[in-house]
Order: C-alpha cells, then structure tokens, then sequence
C-alpha cells in the first residue's frame, strides 16, 4: 500500500465496529438488491478474467435518441440502446473508476452510510492514478452506475449517493412521518404548525411516510409565491398541501410529490410562469422527466401532474398584458423546438395549441404579474377562479 493509500490507523476498525441506525434487522429488501447487483457484476468481471477475456460492462445509452414516450405511462421511457465499456488500454481508468465507484456503494450500503455527489469526487483522491481530475467526471459514471442500476429498479439513493442540494419547502395539511436516524424511532413533523417557516424536504425521501386529509397539492415554481400562500394559510382555507419547487424541482422535491401522491391518491396542480421555460424545463421535467434522465423517469417524475398556471389564455382572462415582457430569442427558439421535437408537447394538441398562442402574444407573464391587481389578488380571486374548474387544466 503506498502512502496515499495508507488509511488513518484504526479508522475502518472503528467504522465497521459503530452502530448503524436504523440496522437493527439487517439491510433490507433494497439494500440486499443492491448489494446483489453490484456483486453479480463483480462476479462476471472475475470470470471474465479468468477465461482470459477482456471483462466488460454494458450500461444502457442515455440520450434523446435512446428515449420514447408513451401517454399511456406518463413519462420518458429509456430504450433499448445499450453501450459497452470494455477493459482496454483506452479505458483502463474510467474502467477502474468505475468499479471503484461501485466498490465505495457496497461498502455504504454495508454500513448505512451515504456520500455526496461532491464527496464521491474527493474519495477518489485516494485511488492513486484512477482518481478523478474533475467531477464531471465522477458525475457521469455515477450517471452511468445510475442507469444501470435503474434497469433493476433502483436508483442512485439506493446506491447511496445523494446530490448535495435538499427538496422544496412543504407547508400545509400534512404530516411527515420520519425516523431518528440514530434509534429508528418514528419523528412526526406536523407542516401546519411551523408558523412562518416550511418543512425542508430532505435528500433522500424513501424512508418517509405520510399523513394527510388534503384534497390536492399545489406545486409552486417560486419561493417568494410559495412564501406569500403559506403566510396567508392558503393551504387552510382550500385544504391542500403546498410544495416549493425553486425552479426545476430536485430529485428529492420530484419524488417527494410522487410518493405523496401515489399513496394519497392526490391529484398534482402546478403553478408555474407562463413561459417556454416553465412549461418545458420545469413542469414537464417534474410531470414526464428529461431525455437524459430516462433512466430514472419512472422512479421521479409525476405523471398525474396537471398544469393550472399561468397559461397564454391567463394572460388574456385576466387582463395581464401590460404586465408581461417580450418573449426573448431564446424564449422564441425554445418554444419552437418544442413544438418540433419534444416527445411530451407533440402528443398533447392542448400544449401545442398553448405554445402557438404564446408565441402569437409575442409575450411572458410571471406568477408575480397578477400582483397588477394587489398583492393578494391571486390569493382572493385567481387561485379560487382556477381551482374551480380543473378540467381545463393543461395535461
């Protein structure tokens, strides 16, 4: 063992020798999945060697063109397209790297313990010559580990890599049933009683449970919109669950929604700007995913999502248009493309016609442009105006 190899004395001794929370029992049916896998392609790796065959990994391609899209199930669909990465002079490193990768899941899942994304990238600056010299790279073959894993219904949670940013903030008529990490004892964080502030949405979300007599939850693209609702307690006097996405919702936000839906039979409303990156990065990423994360679309995304608003029709309904900006020229190409290549909008004519309509108003409306008729305008009149006819909504 060289010096940069050598670990600090007594370090995995005491590690191994720690108790593990929530380990009582053993891992469960997840984790002995994962431990399985990562173990079955060791196996074939050593084979491999022995017959005196170069030892390969086969992971499914992840790209637009290895992606469909059936309504039917709701979400980007990963194909068929499968890549070899095989031992070589070329990828003996990223070879390496990955079965280092791998090596560093099985020993987190041993002993219940996680990394993230930034600490997986300094890890392997104990690998000698396979570290890594920038985290894009260790990013895409945890992206590459992810994909294949997810062919065996398990993500890169399940390998016990965790992205270093949280969910949204939750606030309203729900109550998260969580675990003392260090007990396994049940934690219930009641999300109507925080006052001014919200239930932050951890990393991970597989160990939560839910309670609720909320008939819907309204997903909101903005913190300041979301701030505003949970001070006047909308999520009271319409009885519903509300979720802060910050923009593109995270992972953690994705499947939080997905979870709680699924086991409360909620249905999903998403308020959100009326502009092509609204309607095609943030709510269809959280409705149908994304093309490069077709492998984990069905684990994320929220198929029974419906978006509420802010439509182009809102812009006209509601006398918005002095209160818009101009459509920009990447507004304009984005909106385009779209209606050219993207596999969500080309199966929904109500997209289509919405998305020909903006591009004819020539303009963008904020969640905030309904603030032209006071500030809680879209409390007292918008919001309720809506709810009150869901079927328009936009699938």
């Amino acid at each position: 063992m060289s010096g940069t190899d050598k670990p600090i004395e007594g370090f995995h001794a005491k590690r191994q020798a720690r108790a593990q929370p929530g380990r009582e029992h053993g891992p469960g049916d997840l984790d002995r999945q994962t431990l399985a896998l990562i173990d079955a392609i060791a196996r074939q790796i050593k084979v491999s060697i022995e017959a005196g065959e170069l030892p390969e990994i086969r992971f499914p391609v992840r790209s637009l063109g290895n992606v469909s899209y059936d309504e039917s199930k709701g979400y980007f669909e990963l194909g068929a397209g499968r890549k070899t990465r095989t031992l070589s002079v070329n990828t003996a490193k990223s070879f390496a790297q990955t079965l280092r990768l791998m090596a560093t899941s099985h020993e987190m899942v041993e002993h219940d313990d996680f990394a993230t994304k930034r600490e997986a990238y300094y890890i392997s600056k104990n690998w000698g010559a396979c570290r890594f010299d920038a985290q894009t790279e260790s990013d895409a073959i945890m992206d590459d580990i992810e994909a294949l894993a997810s062919i065996h219904g398990l993500t890169r949670e399940q390998l016990r890599f965790y992205p270093e940013s949280h969910g949204g903030s939750v606030a309203g008529r729900l109550t998260v049933i969580d675990r003392n990490p260090a007990t396994g004892d049940e934690i219930e964080i009641d999300c109507t009683g925080l006052g001014s502030g919200a239930y932050a949405i951890p990393r991970s979300v597989e160990q939560l449970d839910f309670r609720t007599d909320a008939r819907f939850v309204l997903a909101i693209e903005t913190g300041g919109m979301f701030q505003r609702l949970n001070n006047h307690r909308f999520w009271d006097t319409s009885n519903c669950i509300l979720v802060e996405m910050g923009g593109v919702p995270t992972r953690a936000t994705r499947r939080f929604i997905r979870r709680l839906s699924d086991q409360h039979e909620l249905p999903v409303y998403c308020f959100v700007d009326c502009d092509p990156y609204g309607f095609t990065n943030i709510y269809r990423t959280l409705k149908v995913g994304s093309g490069n994360a077709a492998h984990i679309n069905r684990f994320f995304c929220v198929p029974q999502a419906r978006f509420l608003g802010v439509t182009p029709q809102d812009i006209v309904d509601f006398g918005l248009e002095d209160a818009t900006h101009p459509l920009s020229k990447t507004d304009i190409k984005r909106a385009r493309d779209a209606l050219k290549n993207d596999p969500f909008i080309i199966a929904h004519p109500d997209w289509i016609a919405a998305i020909e309509q903006l591009l004819d108003l020539e303009v963008r409306a904020e969640q905030q442009a309904l603030a032209k008729w006071g500030l809680n305008y879209v409390i007292e009149a918008y919001l309720p105006a809506k709810l009150a006819k869901p079927d328009g909504f936009l699938p």
